[in-house]
């Protein structure tokens, strides 16, 4: 079996709806909404995105149950772990501080490195 592919995006507007459906999405974009949009048109395995400190209201983790509604996986890293808008970042450098209970299903917990999650669903599937 073929591990789902890993496209690290900048911005989580760069998925494409059909073509990165099942993927492994590394991002450097906030966990808003609005992002999460964007993540539920292209439908990966799983979405990471950075928390930007949360904000108010949680506007920053506001992804993960939108996206847990639609069945996706989707975590947080911490801002102070990854710099915001740099994917490379997200995945070399990022701590997980939030996710939902999708991405739970698959492994990942607070306090993992998202490298660490990455290999470790690439080996699952």
């Amino acid at each position: 079996m073929n591990p789902p592919p890993l496209r690290i995006v900048d911005s989580i507007t760069e998925l494409k709806p059909g073509l990165d459906a099942g993927c492994l999405a590394v991002s450097g974009s906030h966990g808003g909404i609005s992002s999460a949009q964007y993540a539920l048109a292209a439908r990966p395995l799983i979405a990471v995105f950075n928390d930007a400190g949360v904000g108010k209201d949680e506007a920053g983790l506001a992804a993960l149950p939108f996206l847990q509604g639609h069945a996706i996986a989707a975590c947080t890293v911490a801002h102070t772990s990854a710099r915001i808008g740099e994917a490379h970042s997200t995945l070399a450098d990022g701590l997980v501080s939030h996710c939902n209970a999708a991405a739970r299903a698959l492994g990942v917990a607070p306090g993992q490195r998202c490298q660490a999650l990455v290999e470790a669903l690439q080996a699952r599937c």
